[in-house]
Formats: structure tokens, sequence, C-alpha cells
């Protein structure tokens, strides 16, 4: 990369593929508890899901830090909350309670969507526009 552009073109490309990946992995957790498939399944995609979002979320807010983002403490709240809500969809499958499984996987998919749209659109732009 030549230029300091350069990295932020590049960096928002693969915060945008790791959307991509985050929001496949919660469809397809939302379809396997939509079709109560079985517990190995479903926690397969679970931890999967924790794991991928955990690290994701690390590295976006490593980012906002490195480019002193005004809105860091709204931006990561949004991710605690993630966090929280799939983290509590994970105890209640160890629980072997499958019940709302997929109407919380699909609320967080509603979620995680309009977090992408607004918030990770607004850092988008702040990195794009350099500031």
């Amino acid at each position: 990369m030549s230029n300091i552009s350069d990295f932020n073109m590049a960096s928002n490309a693969e915060t945008d593929r790791e959307h991509e990946v985050q929001l496949g992995l919660l469809r397809a957790l939302c379809v396997a508890a939509g079709e109560n498939r079985d517990a190995d399944t479903v926690g397969e995609i679970l931890d999967r899901l924790v794991s991928y979002s955990e690290a994701h979320f690390a590295s976006e807010e490593l980012l906002m830090r490195l480019k002193s983002y005004d809105d860091y403490e709204d931006h990561v709240e949004d991710h605690l909350q993630m966090m929280d809500t799939l983290r509590g969809i994970a105890a209640s499958h160890a629980a072997g309670d499958p019940a709302l499984i997929a109407g919380r996987a699909t609320e967080l998919l509603g979620f995680i969507g309009h977090h992408i749209a607004t918030r990770d659109r607004r850092f988008a732009d702040y990195v794009r526009n350099g500031l």
C-alpha cells in the first residue's frame, strides 16, 4: 500500500468482509435454530459466532481507538449489548433450553444489521474522510 488512503480503503473492505462472515454465521444460527437442528450443530454455530464476533469487535474497537473516533463509547456499547445477547443465547443452549433461541437470534440479526448500516457506516465514513 502506497499511502494512508490505501490503508483506509483496505480496512473498510476487510471490515465489510468481516461483517458478511458475522452476518452469515448469525443467519446460519437462525436457520439451524428455526429448523430445530440437533444441539451439536446449533452449538457449533454458536461457538463460531461468539468467537468470531469477539475477534471482530476487538479489531474494530482497536481501529476506532487508533483513529480517536468520537463515537467510540456508544459504538462499543452496541458491541457489548450484542455480546451479552450472544452469550445469553449460548447459555440457554447449554442449559438445553432451545425454545427462544431462534427468536432471539432473529432479533439480534436485525440489531446487527441496523448497527452495520448506521454506526459502522458512520465509522467507515469517518475513516474514509481521514478524520
